[in-house]
């Protein structure tokens, strides 16, 4: 198995919770729903809440399309994975254009936010960014008879607390990164460039002048 990639993002194991609040932003919720469409039964869905808040998961590793960490159940550690599809080329950059498109989309994002709107126009232009139950793929080696089992439930409970926390996180794993989204840079003239530019405006104003000089009838009073 291959090592995570240099997009790769380590989150640190979140420590036990007792409450049992949900997501608080909007599409924290949308997350939630989706792996509350994902179980199988509301026992795996209630077990799952237990495990996601018993501290048992370790650090959570997120990548384009896919997170994965060790959950400790019982006597066992299980190496769990869930993944995400990744927009296509085509859906990333109908994405882009839809940030670029309207001001302040990106300055939401930069600032941890997720815009109804800018979602309602990305559904728009054919791209999904907030996941349903179907999407959610898992795999992990307990050998339960259901996908996802209750460790899967448990670690995708947790990423939407870090959905919650940053869409970025939701962002990544669609295969979008900021620097995706951020506007290109304006090169920087090169060396020499502005002093290359005056010796060209001055060269045409010298040859002008010349000619003037060899006109008899031209007005020189405003050169002198």
């Amino acid at each position: 198995m291959n090592g995570p990639s240099t997009t790769a993002v380590t989150f640190p194991r979140i420590p036990p919770r007792r409450s049992t609040s949900r997501a608080a932003t909007w599409w924290g919720r949308a997350w939630v729903r989706a792996v509350e469409e994902a179980s199988y039964a509301d026992a795996d869905l209630h077990a799952a809440r237990q495990l996601s808040r018993s501290g048992a998961i370790g650090g959570i590793t997120l990548d384009r399309g896919t997170v994965v960490a060790q959950v400790h159940h019982r006597a066992d550690v299980w190496p769990v994975s869930a993944t995400v599809p990744e927009l296509d080329p085509i859906s990333r950059r109908a994405l882009l254009e839809v940030v670029a498109c309207e001001a302040g989309h990106l300055g939401a994002l930069l600032a941890g936010e997720l815009p109804h709107r800018l979602v309602e126009q990305a559904e728009e232009a054919g791209v999904e960014l907030l996941p349903y139950g179907g999407e959610l793929g898992s795999a992990c080696p307990c050998g339960a008879w259901v996908d996802p089992c209750v460790h899967a439930l448990a670690l995708m409970l947790q990423v939407a607390w870090l959905v919650d926390g940053d869409p970025w996180v939701l962002l990544r794993l669609r295969g979008v990164s900021p620097d995706d989204l951020q506007p290109a840079p304006v090169p920087e003239p090169e060396d020499g460039a502005d002093d290359l530019a005056v010796a060209i405006d001055a060269a045409v104003r010298a040859a002008r002048v010349m000619s003037l000089v060899d006109d008899p009838a031209a007005d020189l009073d405003h050169l002198l």
